[in-house]
């Protein structure tokens, strides 16, 4: 009897026990549900950009020359060491052919030419009388001729110096340029003082020592040039670096490598001496190309592509560019007439 009522106790309790586990879990708050993320609408990206078209494309080398005489003569004295005595030319004076245009200090040269054609008279005198008062003496009339032949030699070579002493110019024209140097001033040999220059034949000269800018300019091109605002000629490119004469002088050289040369007929009708103008030289035209903004060729370790707008995204498309201006590319191979090249974001 104790026994059943000891089963019965402790069923009640183990039912309990059971109670007060499901009463403890249902008060345990529940776990609230992970709210989603909002939904955001994607930013339209905006492009800028341009559609590819056909066109004409030009490379052109602008800039001015200068108008110069093709024709000059530059003086200059051959030996150092004497003073200047006189400059007989101002810049721009005409000058003939035998003008002495500068005078060195000849110090007692003239005097010493007079007496020596005095010598020679004198020599010239005693050889007249021996041969009158001694017929047959071959060797007395000799030595006076050795005399007189002596005294003629002395005498041309101090015609020779006199003449050094002078600038002659060997053509006409006007003297376009003419040295700083003054009376009294040492001058130095082979150091050009004044240049003349011949009026009726002149060129144009261009200098330029951008090598990669002056590509594909050769000689017999065309070149435009601008005499005034409503005037316009076309001349000849003559010579370029390329076909410069060879020099050994260094500064020649060097001038050379930059120099470009036009002719245009009848130019000193039209321009005057030292006056620049304007001129323009095609070099390369592309006609009936695709053509596309500079600004739209993106280039990476040697890879020419541009981005195009696909639907509402962009797209990269390798392309071979050709003829390229300042703010222009051709478009060889990769693009097609309508495509919308991204240009900006």
């Amino acid at each position: 009897m104790l026994m059943k009522v000891n089963l019965r106790i402790g069923m009640l309790i183990t039912v309990g026990m059971l109670s007060l586990c499901i009463s403890a879990c249902s008060l345990r708050p529940m776990e609230e549900e992970a709210l989603k993320p909002p939904l955001i609408k994607p930013v339209k990206e905006n492009f800028e950009v341009y559609e590819v078209k056909r066109g004409t494309l030009t490379k052109l080398v602008t800039g001015s020359a200068s108008v110069v005489p093709s024709k000059m003569e530059n003086l200059f004295f051959k030996e150092s060491g004497a003073r200047l005595q006189s400059m007989n030319v101002s810049l721009g004076a005409e000058i003939k052919v035998g003008d002495v245009v500068a005078q060195l200090e000849t110090g007692d040269l003239d005097s010493r030419i007079r007496l020596q054609q005095l010598n020679l008279e004198k020599a010239k005198i005693a050889l007249d009388q021996v041969k009158q008062d001694q017929l047959g003496n071959i060797s007395a009339v000799r030595l006076k001729m050795i005399d007189v032949e002596a005294a003629q030699i002395q005498l041309d070579l101090l015609l020779q110096q006199l003449q050094r002493t002078k600038l002659v110019s060997g053509i006409a024209g006007i003297v376009t340029y003419l040295d700083p140097i003054k009376s009294g001033e040492t001058v130095t040999s082979f150091k050009s003082i004044i240049t003349v220059s011949d009026p009726n034949q002149v060129q144009l000269l261009y200098e330029n020592g951008n090598s990669s800018e002056l590509t594909g300019v050769n000689v017999g091109m065309d070149v435009k040039v601008k005499i005034s605002s409503d005037k316009e000629v076309v001349g000849t490119m003559l010579q370029t670096p390329a076909t410069a004469p060879f020099t050994d002088n260094k500064a020649q050289a060097d001038k050379n490598a930059k120099t470009f040369i036009i002719g245009i007929d009848n130019l000193q009708q039209l321009a005057k001496i030292g006056s620049s103008l304007p001129i323009v030289i095609e070099t390369e035209r592309s006609e009936n190309v695709l053509v596309i903004p500079r600004v739209g060729l993106r280039s990476y370790l040697g890879r020419d592509y541009v981005q195009i707008l696909d639907g509402e995204s962009r797209k990269e498309i390798d392309v071979e560019k050709g003829l390229q201006t300042g703010t222009e590319v051709e478009i060889r191979k990769g693009l097609k007439e309508g495509q919308k090249v991204i240009i900006s974001n």
